[in-house]
């Protein structure tokens, strides 16, 4: 299962997530569903602007957990 450690990140860089979202131009509602690790799906084009603003690279927010997808 991937996990998202995007609060993490955001912490590091003490950037707030209405800041994250109007950055990366995606809803505050978008940002909290990758957050809380409810999010299906992410589009590289987001990840990309996600990764240039917080100054990281995928993997600093993303992570592999074993164990069973919740779909």
């Amino acid at each position: 299962m991937i996990v998202v450690n995007l609060d993490v990140m955001m912490a590091k860089r003490k950037i707030s997530s209405s800041e994250l979202a109007e950055k990366v131009g995606i809803t505050p509602a978008n940002l909290s569903i990758l957050k809380t690790n409810k999010g299906k799906a992410i589009r590289f084009s987001t990840l990309d602007k996600i990764c240039k603003v917080l100054n990281c690279l995928p993997g600093d927010i993303l992570d592999y957990e074993e164990g069973e997808n919740e779909e």
